[in-house]
């Protein structure tokens, strides 16, 4: 609050102390007093007035700063009313009351909503692990009856079971912390995870993969990274080269830790695009011409990749190349 909003604000008192000095100078003026002891009287009223009205600034402009230092520091900015005191200003008490009720009816909401939308994500969860049970059946009956079309059948569950994983992976990201568990793990044993459950893209387009380097443990949860890893080789199986198609896979150590990088031979991601591909539902123009794109598997691979700790950035060079970088980052409780 500035000292000029606060002099607006008392205009009124300020405008009858002067309307009260002036009649009380003039009837003083009238009766016979001398100009002097007026004088007197006017400054010592005009100084006790500026002096009431400085105190009143400074001791409200305290009691703000106060207000803002609470908001500052508390992480739901709406419980301020919980934190404060009673003001020491009686024209502020029946507003501080109506703050603490909207408040309360405000909270009483946000527990209705918290409560509808984790009734709304048990349900989500239950009906994605029970589809998948008809999924997993659908496969190994066709594994088991193979035809010439089996592996095309087989791929396109995949591609259902993947959206499906998708969408549990969705509805758990906001309580990830209380879903991981952070260990020491083995990257190849994730990786090749990853590229076995692809196994049937890698055959139907004759993509070569090569592997290099990754005989490392790091430090992360084997289910969440298995997933980032499988939404990365499905995209780079989707948008491969028609021509000698090849995926590498291969970690590079660093000062700081260790970067495992996804590569494929595709093609590519343009250079006004590469910024926003980690965006919800952003698909790019190759996405919207291709209708393969949901616009969903690099976004929540950067937001997992962020509740993990970890680093996630992509290079890539239109018709060349695209590289997806995880960095595992050396932690206090790391070993490379």
């Amino acid at each position: 609050m500035s000292l000029k909003d606060y002099l607006k604000s008392k205009l009124g008192t300020i405008l009858l102390n002067t309307i009260t000095l002036t009649t009380l100078s003039t009837f003083l003026l009238s009766v016979g007093n001398e100009f002097e002891v007026i004088m007197t009287i006017g400054i010592t009223w005009i100084t006790v007035l500026f002096i009431y009205i400085m105190y009143e600034y400074k001791k409200r402009k305290s009691y703000f700063e106060i207000i803002e230092k609470c908001v500052s520091n508390i992480d739901k900015k709406y419980l301020i009313s919980e934190v404060l005191e009673v003001p020491p200003f009686v024209e502020s008490i029946p507003y501080y009351y109506l703050l603490k009720k909207s408040s309360k009816s405000m909270r009483e909401e946000i527990n209705k909503e918290k409560s509808r939308l984790k009734d709304y994500k048990e349900y989500i969860e239950q009906w994605i692990h029970e589809v998948k049970t008809p999924i997993s059946l659908i496969k190994l009956i066709e594994e088991n009856n193979r035809t010439t079309k089996s592996s095309a059948v087989l791929m396109q569950l995949e591609e259902i079971d993947r959206y499906v994983e998708q969408a549990l992976f969705y509805a758990r990201s906001e309580d990830v912390d209380k879903d991981y568990l952070i260990k020491e793990i083995s990257l190849k044993n994730c990786v090749n995870s990853a590229i076995t459950r692809n196994k049937q893209g890698f055959i139907l387009n004759n993509i070569d993969i090569e592997i290099d380097n990754i005989d490392k443990t790091v430090y992360s949860d084997s289910k969440w990274l298995e997933f980032i890893l499988n939404q990365i080789i499905v995209n780079a199986i989707k948008y491969t080269n028609d021509k000698e198609p090849k995926v590498k896979v291969y970690a590079v150590d660093i000062k700081n830790g260790i970067k495992l990088i996804v590569e494929d031979n595709g093609i590519g991601i343009p250079k006004d695009e590469i910024d926003r591909v980690f965006e919800k539902g952003f698909t790019g123009n190759i996405g919207r011409v291709n209708s393969k794109s949901t616009g969903m598997g690099l976004y929540l691979c950067k937001k997992l990749c962020d509740k993990l700790g970890l680093l996630i950035n992509i290079e890539s060079e239109i018709n060349n190349y695209t590289k997806v970088i995880i960095t595992f980052p050396k932690g206090s409780f790391c070993k490379f």
